[in-house]
């Protein structure tokens, strides 16, 4: 329970997650849409940043990887999931459509596979693919396990008035059990009106049902103030201003992820995300008391679900975090099969961002770090980072002093597999140091080399302590709040 998992969720359901011992699953699997989607820091001064990290490439494609996978789950899969694979490809050919099921087919296997028998599912689409999942969603649970299709209306979304079609408002949740007859779990919801509706009070005579009179002869009626949930969820989409918002493209609403759990799991349920992104289903499931494991593909997602949190919850509430880097060896393997997850996961250890992803796109500078530590004047001061998986030299520290200089930053950092030469630390030296204002005295080296093995033993940056400093590397979450206290959702 509590974990976050990085890795492909394929593998990460084969190896780590065991056979129906999960209660509620919930997937907002990405879809191509032609473009990447990124993930949009806070700047400094509070607006949106201008560079933009690249969180996953939302690029399913028919390619040989593609064609592999549907090769497999055609020829070792279950028999009405072969057919139904068989069958698309016979409607879509081999199509961007057709490596996405074929992406989506296993995974789907194994989600049932460990979903409990008085289980649930929710799988989160668009238009774009909802038909073809619904199809798919019957050959893996069935067609009779089928409960709803869940209508979410962001009412509040802006719209392209160029297009030549009715504006897009909805999205679907496609709602399966792993078995009707086991008895799975739910509670019906009811709500808030907006304002209360009368309702006639009614009694049995004789057999019927009729209006109660009062003394004068009217007819009776009580004032009712909530009404019962039903399948289409009226919650409002996050707004680019919303306190809520972190900046991830494809973040849903906390009340949408809410109403998904306290209708579908008890206290002390286990709640299963596998593209669990910037973890909206993870703090949900925090807040209403319930289990949960979170799978993501990208270092970025987990250094953000970590952050968020932390500021939901406490910097006390630490997750296990499964599959990434936990010695020297590890963060070897790391840098050589993957150089940019890497570098996420280097600069995650001193809570850092990357800045762009593309090579030679970041100008020598790998991520950098916000912090204040003046307390009457609102002045951003921050850290520039460069690490390196491979071979370093003295020329990389006079690289680091240049970019130092030209970003008029404050501290800059070298995080390095290798030691450090006694060169490279005399020139590291030689760059003097900075004196922070709020600590009178008080000197850190303007530029400090860390290795990946300093870090791993706890050691940090060097650089002015809480609380005169105030990081603003990322865009804080709210505090958590209980959902069961407010006034949203109110299950009877």
């Amino acid at each position: 329970m509590n974990a976050l998992y990085y890795g492909d969720n394929l593998d990460i359901l084969r190896r780590y997650i065991k056979d129906e011992s999960v209660d509620l699953i919930y997937l907002d699997p990405p879809f191509k849409s032609n473009q990447d989607y990124n993930v949009l820091f806070e700047e400094k001064d509070g607006t949106r940043s201008s560079a933009q990290i690249q969180a996953f490439g939302d690029t399913w494609e028919w390619n040989t990887v593609a064609a592999s996978a549907y090769q497999d789950i055609v020829e070792s899969g279950p028999e009405s999931v072969s057919k139904t694979m068989q069958g698309f490809r016979q409607v879509v050919g081999d199509s961007d459509m057709l490596a996405y099921l074929s992406m989506m087919a296993p995974r789907l296997v194994e989600l049932r596979r460990v979903l409990k028998r008085t289980g649930s599912i929710y799988l989160h689409c668009d238009v774009t693919a909802s038909a073809h999942l619904r199809l798919l969603m019957d050959a893996v649970f069935g067609p009779k396990n089928f409960r709803n299709e869940v209508i979410w209306y962001y009412y509040n979304k802006m719209h392209d008035r160029r297009k030549k079609m009715f504006p897009r408002a909805t999205d679907t949740l496609l709602f399966y059990v792993r078995d009707l007859s086991s008895g799975f779990t739910y509670h019906q919801l009811k709500e808030r009106r907006e304002k209360p509706a009368k309702q006639l009070l009614r009694k049995k005579v004789g057999g019927r049902m009729v209006n109660v009179k009062g003394a004068d002869g009217h007819v009776r009626y009580r004032l009712k103030e909530d009404r019962t949930i039903d399948n289409v969820w009226r919650i409002p989409c996050l707004q680019p201003a919303a306190r809520e918002k972190l900046g991830y493209p494809t973040q849903k609403p906390k009340a949408l992820l809410d109403r998904v759990i306290q209708s579908s799991t008890d206290d002390g349920d286990l709640v299963l995300d596998p593209f669990c992104g910037c973890g909206t289903a993870i703090e949900a499931a925090e807040a209403l008391g319930r289990g949960w494991i979170g799978i993501e593909i990208t270092q970025l997602a987990i250094a953000l679900v970590r952050h968020r949190l932390a500021d939901a919850f406490g910097r006390s509430l630490k997750p296990k975090v499964i599959g990434e880097p936990v010695s020297l060896p590890d963060a070897e393997v790391l840098a050589a099969s993957e150089p940019f997850q890497f570098q996420c996961w280097a600069l995650g250890l001193v809570s850092a961002r990357p800045a762009e992803p593309k090579k030679g796109a970041d100008k020598g500078i790998d991520g950098r770090l916000y912090f204040h530590d003046e307390e009457k004047a609102a002045i951003t001061k921050q850290i520039v980072f460069s690490v390196k998986g491979g071979h370093t030299a003295v020329s990389h520290v006079r690289d680091l002093r240049g970019v130092l200089d030209r970003e008029r930053a404050q501290i800059g950092v070298l995080i390095s597999l290798q030691e450090p030469t006694q060169p490279m630390r005399a020139e590291a030296a030689s760059a003097g140091f900075y004196e922070a204002p709020s600590w009178t005295g008080k000197r850190y080296p303007r530029v400090q080399l860390l290795t990946i093995e300093e870090l791993l033993s706890g050691r940090g940056i060097d650089y002015p302590p809480e609380p005169a400093r105030k990081d603003a590397t990322f865009r804080a979450a709210p505090k958590a709040r209980d959902p069961r206290s407010q006034n949203s959702d109110l299950p009877f």
